[in-house]
Order: structure tokens, then sequence, then C-alpha cells
């Protein structure tokens, strides 16, 4: 079985989206909702669809595998998604429509991509010019040939997602940085470059960073000493118990 999950989501697309014959080989397609006119317009056939279908416009395929979510659910699409893509044994996750647009969904998906981490996974949430990720007690290594020596954008940045993340390196990059200590109120890791013809690497051994790199760079390679996790939780197929009765 392969293990790349490929989620589609109804935020923002920039033209560099994949079509069926760049996806990862074998990767399960899930459209979140709205993604589904997404994949529709990549001609992409999805493995799964699912969510509450508030923001589509195209119907599911028949033939196509389709969870239905009721409205008022807890959890948003993107994370029903990425449950049940868990459930079904995949770990490694690219995202994409899941930056820009509302800024509240774009906040959402980056604490998902740390739930990913926390979890012993990883998830790639894929823009315009960068492309989003999280590592919890692990590392995220680039190889030396990874980044084009004419690309423009060359911009990597590091935030803690953690209130405090210890033993922060990182390595092959214009600012370095050796067990270094970085908290969620204090702006250290932006803007750092990656350096032509370097292998560059970031590092934590306790607590959760969210790094940035340019979309054109090869794939890093995780390691994570998490080991995973049987779920990420149950799907929440119900409408919200938290809705206010008075209403």
């Amino acid at each position: 079985m392969s293990q790349t999950c490929v989620v589609f989501a109804a935020g923002a697309y920039y033209g560099n989206e994949p079509s069926a014959e760049k996806l990862p080989r074998d990767a399960y397609v899930i459209a979140a909702d709205g993604g589904l006119d997404h994949v529709r317009a990549l001609g992409v056939r999805p493995n799964l669809v699912i969510g509450d279908f508030d923001s589509v416009n195209a119907q599911a395929p028949q033939d196509v595998e389709t969870i239905q979510l009721p409205a008022e659910h807890d959890d948003p699409d993107m994370l029903s998604a990425l449950k049940v893509g868990w459930s079904r044994g995949y770990r490694d996750f690219h995202i994409y429509g899941g930056l820009g647009g509302r800024i509240d969904h774009t906040i959402a998906n980056i604490q998902m991509l740390a739930l990913l981490a926390h979890n012993g996974g990883h998830g790639l949430l894929y823009g315009e010019h960068s492309v989003v990720t999280a590592i919890c007690d692990g590392s995220v290594h680039f190889p030396a040939d990874g980044l084009p020596h004419a690309a423009a954008n060359r911009m990597v940045s590091v935030f803690s997602h953690a209130d405090i993340s210890r033993g922060v390196t990182e390595t092959g990059l214009k600012y370095e940085l050796e067990n270094g200590t970085m908290h969620s109120d204090t702006v250290l890791g932006v803007s750092n470059e990656r350096l032509d013809g370097c292998a560059a690497s970031i590092s934590v051994s306790d607590g959760t960073l969210i790094v940035t790199f340019p979309i054109e760079s090869t794939l890093p390679a995780f390691k994570t000493g998490i080991k995973a996790s049987e779920t990420l939780g149950p799907l929440a197929s119900h409408v919200s118990a938290l809705l206010n009765k008075s209403r």
C-alpha cells in the first residue's frame, strides 16, 4: 500500500497543484468538501469524498466512496479527512487548498500539522510559494541538491508551536542554531535562507516546530522518535453537543 495520502481542500489554489499524472504513485486521494470541485478541475479522481458539503458545487461520482457529515459537527472537514486517512494506515499527508483564503482555516490547518506530528506522522501544506510542515521531537532534512540554483525563493522559517521547544538545531542555513530554545511568543527563526549546494537540517529534541520552506525544494526526509498512534480520534459524525440550545 502507498504511504501517501493526498487531501484536496476547499481553500486557495495557485495553479501549481498536481494533475492526476503528477500525484505520488498509488496515492490515496481524499476530496474534503469543496475540494471536490478542485479535483474535478485537475482531472483527479478521488478515492474518497468527505464533508458536510456546504462549500461544494460538484456532485460526488456515484462509484466513489462518500462520507456525509452533519453540517453542525465539531471537526472541520479537513480534520475528518485526516482522521479517515489515518485510520486506513496513512501517515504521510500532502494537503492542497489548505493555505490562503480564510485565515481561521489556515490557522486550523497548521494546528492539524502539529496534530499529525504529535501522533508520529507528518503533513505538508502547499501554498503559492511555500510549503508548511511540523515536526515534534524529531527532524526534517533537505538534501544538498534539493533547491534549484535559480530559485528566487530560498526562505526557511521556524516557529515554536509548543510553549517551549528545546534542543532546536538548524544547520546548512544562512543563520545556524545549535541546541537552542524557542518559545511560542518569541520570534527567532523567521526569514532564514537555504544556501546554494548545502544540505539543511532542522531538529528539535523536546517540543513542536512549524517549518516553512520553498515550494521548489525537493521534499525533505522526516525523522521522529514518536511511535505512530493507532488513531487521531473518532470521526465527528454527529451533530455537536456544544450547540447553544437556546438559539
